[in-house]
């Protein structure tokens, strides 16, 4: 379904009135975008302000290929160009990309062994997670490809040492990715803490579990957005 520019834009600020009720932001330094409505181009924030300053005049409009289209800017973000252009250009089947840093995420990507089974959490991104090693910010054509090269088909990966993507075939998906990945890398962290022998379930167990979790609704993400939009309206 094709939406309008104003509900795209709508829902984008939403998105990132909720990151910020959750205190998932990282003050001004990372971003969440949107595919456009002509899906040629992609919404996103202007670098330098606070995901609950964000709302649908401040949204800018910018292309594929990092061009600003719409919308005033305080300072060029190419890093944040790069990320989302390159991952657009390259899934069509993408609509909605959120780059965090949460300190549960960063220190789990840092992590030889990375995101562990070991939380229903979890087990929502069971051989579904991509990773990307770490080297240093991303300002080339270069580093663009070789995000999309280490993203593959999945919908979720974890920047080493940096932090995350999570992204989705509707923003409602990608916000769902994303609060279950920071609940499966903050438990894995309180775990791990414990210093004590891990219960890991079995691979046919694992397997089984990230099926059933992925296909538990339809419409992935959905009626949990409606819930968070909910509790945003009622903070206003």
């Amino acid at each position: 379904m094709l939406l309008t520019k104003s509900r795209v834009k709508r829902d984008l600020v939403y998105a990132y009135q909720i990151l910020s009720y959750l205190k998932l932001d990282d003050h001004t330094y990372t971003h969440l975008s949107v595919r456009s409505e002509d899906q040629k181009s992609f919404y996103i924030y202007p670098f330098g302000i606070r995901f609950d300053e964000v709302n649908e005049n401040s949204l800018m409009r910018v292309s594929l290929d990092g061009n600003v289209i719409e919308g005033t800017e305080y300072q060029y973000n190419k890093t944040g160009y790069i990320i989302h252009g390159f991952v657009y250009q390259a899934r069509k089947d993408i609509q909605a990309i959120f780059h965090l840093h949460t300190p549960s995420i960063v220190a789990v990507s840092s992590l030889k062994d990375g995101l562990l089974p070991i939380s229903q959490w979890a087990l929502h991104f069971y051989n579904k997670i991509s990773y990307h090693n770490y080297n240093s910010l991303a300002l080339s054509n270069t580093e663009g490809k070789r995000l999309i090269a280490d993203l593959k088909e999945n919908f979720v990966m974890l920047m080493r040492n940096h932090g995350s993507i999570t992204c989705g075939r509707t923003i409602q998906e990608a916000m769902f990715y994303t609060y279950h990945l920071e609940r499966a890398c903050k438990t894995q962290c309180l775990t791990l803490a414990m210093n004590r022998e891990l219960s890991i379930p079995s691979e046919e167990i694992c397997s089984k579990a990230v099926k059933d979790l992925l296909s538990f609704e339809s419409n992935l993400g959905e009626r949990d957005w409606h819930a968070w939009v909910r509790l945003i309206k009622s903070k206003l």
